[in-house]
């Protein structure tokens, strides 16, 4: 068994952790405006468009949270395992995948769902380089 000392510039891996944290803290409370602003109380996930004329707003909100919820644990994952071989590609690679997480989510809470692509669809090569990084980080070990 080989044990891993941490690089020094870990701490930038650790810093994107926490900024996504805080991302997914901001989107939790921008659903919780919707729901008060478009009347969608709890427990209802999603609203229903036969009962709620603003039903497709909150809905995309919600959905671009929820999205996020989603990968979260697939990005925190190759986040932190990659980013022991490679603190500083996925350290940069992290950060360009919060910031567009961060337009994905502002783009599909316009109500229109295409707007969430324009510059949250550069999440997908951050997320593929960082799933580079873990895997790099896997074949290292093995041929140790």
């Amino acid at each position: 068994m080989t044990a891993v000392e941490l690089p020094r510039e870990y701490g930038y891996v650790v810093l994107i952790f926490f900024s996504y944290a805080l991302l997914n803290f901001w989107m939790a409370i921008q659903v919780g405006k919707a729901r008060k602003k478009y009347k969608v109380f709890y427990p209802t996930l999603y609203a229903i468009e036969s009962e709620n004329k603003d039903a497709k707003l909150f809905n995309c909100v919600q959905r671009g949270h929820q999205n996020s919820l989603e990968m979260m644990p697939l990005f925190f994952a190759t986040l932190l395992v990659g980013g022991i071989r490679h603190p500083l590609i996925a350290a940069v690679l992290g950060a360009a995948y919060t910031v567009a997480r961060f337009f994905y989510f502002r783009g599909y809470s316009t109500g229109i769902p295409d707007n969430r692509l324009k510059i949250g669809a550069l999440n997908f090569p951050a997320i593929f380089g960082l799933m580079g990084c873990t895997a790099s980080f896997g074949i290292s070990l093995l041929l140790q």
